[in-house]
């Protein structure tokens, strides 16, 4: 597989597709460049997939895991491969959006899923504290069905969730994961919100209520920032997921400036 170096930090990429779009996919904290890689091979163009720093299979330095650090992973691959679009789920939003704020017009087209944090630090950083603990303290299968055990309520409201839970954890670096929860989490993506209103191109949100680390309520904050915004917001995470045919098809054309 690729790599791209960016200073010490040796950054794993994957690539699907090929031809113009090339759009550079940013996963969320904990996850891997596996993480939407059912999805990319159905849009046009050149899909980009790679892990961030500490995630998958990156390098994972003792230090360096704010949202400074992460924007700068995700510009030096997009560089590197031309990326003009760029999607980013969670954590990936927020690198997203460290790099706008210095560059508004960075991307031509942008995607964010489920974003978590503004210029404010993510909600309930304690609850990413027992995972980073659970890392720290087990072997790694063991560490993941103790993770596994903290969402046992919401599997019992829809079981299948927790095969795709294990699926998003198995290519997941310990020492890596737990060095950067503990610093993004106390990080913010933006210095001030208001930077958002110098982004002039188009954006797509996908949001979803219920959620208590990606509320939709940032969704709709963005939404009134962003002056080229559109918001898709569903009631539940069952509803998210049944949309995901649906929902590729539109983020395809949105990419494509249809």
């Amino acid at each position: 597989m690729p790599e791209v170096r960016n200073g010490d930090v040796t950054l794993h990429v994957e690539v699907d597709g090929a031809g113009e779009p090339v759009t550079i996919f940013a996963h969320g904290l904990t996850n891997s460049c596996r993480e939407l890689a059912p999805f990319t091979p159905s849009l046009a163009g050149t899909a980009v997939r790679f892990c961030f720093r500490g995630h998958g299979h990156s390098s994972a330095p003792r230090l360096g895991y704010r949202f400074a650090d992460l924007a700068s992973d995700l510009d030096v691959v997009a560089r590197t491969y031309g990326a003009t679009n760029a999607v980013g789920t969670s954590l990936g939003a927020g690198a997203i959006m460290s790099l706008l704020e210095h560059d508004p017009a960075r991307f031509d087209r942008i995607v964010m899923l489920l974003p978590a944090s503004l210029d404010l630090p993510f909600r309930n950083p304690e609850r990413f504290d027992a995972i980073a603990d659970l890392l720290e303290a087990h072997p790694k299968d063991e560490a993941i069905e103790r993770i596994l055990e903290l969402s046992e309520e919401r599997y019992a409201r829809a079981p299948w969730l927790r095969a795709l839970d294990l699926t998003l954890w198995e290519d997941m670096n310990p020492a890596g994961v737990s060095r950067a929860i503990r610093e993004v989490t106390r990080d913010i993506s933006i210095s001030d919100r208001e930077l958002l209103r110098k982004v002039e191109v188009p954006v797509l949100l996908i949001c979803r209520e219920g959620d208590a680390i990606h509320p939709a309520a940032l969704g709709r904050i963005l939404a009134d920032l962003l002056p080229d915004a559109e918001l898709i917001t569903f009631a539940s995470e069952e509803q998210l997921i049944a949309s995901i045919p649906s929902l590729v098809e539109r983020v395809g054309a949105f990419l494509e400036g249809a």
